[in-house]
């Protein structure tokens, strides 16, 4: 059932069209309102009819049947469309609907979700069941289908196989292909990518890129093979380059690349003017980077650098919408949209204090209103882990000629290993730490050193990572052992273990990788494991993406993946991974 492109069945048109004739009283009445009118790219006043989920009616009539209506005098309110994100990558501890109940009391209520996480570890049946559940919550959930895992997997032609992409792709809540992480490899020849593409566009779908850094040249490459977005611009020169080949420009503000300030000013310093083809994208970010404000935020940034107001609400609503097609639905206070409309205090201020969701209220007045219905996770495959295998002392020696070293929260290089990593514990004098990536089946491990991690970190064990594997990192042995012991207690999570004695965990119940919490009471947990981290030598900003991207092959320089150890670089497993 096409029930996001095609929402309502022919009864409901035919209510919707009653309504107007008067047979029908809406259900929400919204008298004399300030709106945003992108059409006409004013401020506008007009009564807005809501009937159940849907705008039946914007103009200045009133309607002729007012039974069981609810009807609110708007004269002093100031009306703008839900907010759209883009770019979710909705599994950074949090899960999908917390994510989506959260990021409702910012007015964010469209939200374009990564599908990795559901693809890699979810069977289709599972996968597809849980979209379609997910379509009964106030936010509208649309989805991407990636083309790669982003690392290095044993079994990737089948969890990417020709079958389960044309699923996914042919699936009426995904709007896009990508992002394009595995670029390089369609540049090299892969045309298996280049079909996927190519199926996309049939579909009238979009292609989003993954280019940091690119020329333009290769920017102009991509775009002839079907790339129409990138979120990876840096600097306004880069974003220049992009507008310029003809992509739909994301502008990134997250908690790894909070770029979007400076690059406002350096578009500012070029003479970027027009905003048309510009969008906003928080790119997943951790759930503390959320707790000011989620694409809220990013239209406040834009305003204090002083985008145009009205540009500025385009970025988070209807540039988004036009570009994917999906603008009958969505980004604009219209007839015939979906009802998700902010309530703002001032035109200054993108914040709402009150929200509707599919016409349904999920925030009046500055307080939540609890409409997003639990979920039975079990359902959908997302159950605690249950790991049937155990770790012994004898799965920790370490006798790498060469480890992993951290520029930053997410980039690694290779380095030369001249400490003896034969002991069961190792000083705090330095910042290396043993490192272990471990099957979260037991069947293999690999083993090395990591450099810039934490100079006095016993041990920590995580099931959050790229692949959904167990990393350990620490300085004892015997730590680590008992960290790997009380996350398999936990059904997964991440572990902070100290003289045997848990310092900090947070349990990750659905399958190892998200919580179960609601995102204010995660929040809290992320914050404690950050300050015990730095309180031990981490220095970088964002642990969660450390922990993330150990394995991420769309990253420089060196990975620690399912295959081993991975040169980024040259695409070669420098060291196998080891049966154990």
């Amino acid at each position: 059932m096409l029930d996001q492109r095609y929402r309502w069945k022919n009864k409901h048109l035919r209510m919707h069209v009653s309504v107007l004739d008067g047979k029908t009283s809406p259900t929400i009445l919204l008298k004399n309102a300030l709106y945003l009118n992108q059409t006409f790219r004013q401020w506008m006043r007009a009564n807005i009819w809501i009937y159940e989920d849907r705008i039946v009616y914007v103009g200045e009539n009133l309607p002729p049947k007012l039974e069981n209506c609810e009807i609110i005098d708007c004269t002093n309110e100031i009306l703008v469309p839900g907010y759209i994100e883009p770019h979710a990558h909705p599994y950074q501890l949090y899960n999908p609907h917390t994510l989506a109940a959260y990021a409702s009391q910012f007015g964010t209520t469209t939200i374009i979700n990564d599908n990795m996480s559901l693809i890699m570890h979810l069977k289709k049946k599972e996968a597809f069941s849980l979209l379609k559940d997910l379509r009964s919550i106030p936010t509208t959930m649309y989805w991407w289908c990636r083309f790669d895992p982003q690392t290095e997997i044993l079994n990737e032609e089948d969890v990417f196989s020709h079958s389960n992409i044309k699923s996914w792709l042919e699936h009426d809540t995904v709007l896009q292909g990508g992002e394009l992480t595995g670029w390089p490899k369609l540049l090299d020849g892969d045309d298996m990518m280049l079909h996927w593409i190519q199926e996309t566009k049939r579909l009238n779908k979009k292609i989003e890129g993954h280019f940091p850094g690119a020329s333009e040249k290769t920017l102009a490459k991509m775009i002839l093979l079907g790339a129409d977005s990138d979120h990876e611009a840096m600097t306004g020169e880069e974003v220049y380059d992009r507008l310029m080949q003809g992509y739909m420009v994301s502008l990134r503000y997250s908690s790894i690349r909070p770029d979007l300030p400076d690059l406002l000013d350096d578009m500012k310093r070029l003479g970027i003017q027009a905003y048309d083809r510009l969008m906003f994208n928080t790119d997943g970010s951790t759930s503390t980077f959320y707790e000011q404000g989620i694409t809220d935020q990013m239209i406040r940034i834009a305003i204090e650098k002083g985008v145009p107001v009205i540009d500025a609400y385009n970025m988070a609503t209807v540039n988004i919408a036009r570009y994917y097609n999906i603008d009958h639905l969505h980004g604009n206070i219209a007839t015939g949209r979906v009802a998700n409309i902010n309530f703002l205090s001032s035109i200054e201020d993108p914040t709402p204090h009150s929200v509707l969701a599919k016409g349904k209220w999920v925030k009046r007045e500055g307080q939540v209103v609890e409409a997003y219905h639990s979920i039975n996770w079990d359902d959908y495959g997302l159950k605690p882990m249950e790991l049937n295998w155990n770790l012994s002392i004898d799965d920790l020696q370490f006798s790498m000629p060469f480890g992993i070293k951290m520029e930053n929260s997410v980039i690694t290089k290779p380095y030369s290993i001249a400490i003896d990593a034969s002991c069961d514990e190792l000083s705090k004098d330095h910042d290396e730490c043993f490192f272990s990536l471990l099957d979260r089946n037991g069947k293999w491990r690999i083993n090395t050193l990591l450099k810039g991690f934490a100079s006095n970190l016993s041990a920590l064990a995580s099931s959050f990572s790229n692949t959904g594997d167990i990393i350990l990192i620490g300085k004892n042995k015997r730590d680590m052992l008992t960290a790997f012991e009380r996350m398999k207690e936990l059904g997964g999570g991440i572990v902070m273990v100290e003289e045997e004695e848990v310092v900090c965990e947070i349990p990750l119940k659905l399958n190892g990788n998200m919580s179960n919490l609601p995102i204010k009471e995660l929040m809290n947990e992320e914050k404690k494991l950050l300050v015990e981290l730095k309180d031990r030598g981490y220095s970088f900003s964002d642990p969660v993406y450390s922990l993330l991207f150990f394995s991420a092959t769309h990253l420089p320089y060196i990975r620690i993946t399912q295959q081993g150890m991975y040169d980024v670089m040259n695409k070669t497993v420098l060291f196998p991974s080891i049966m154990r």
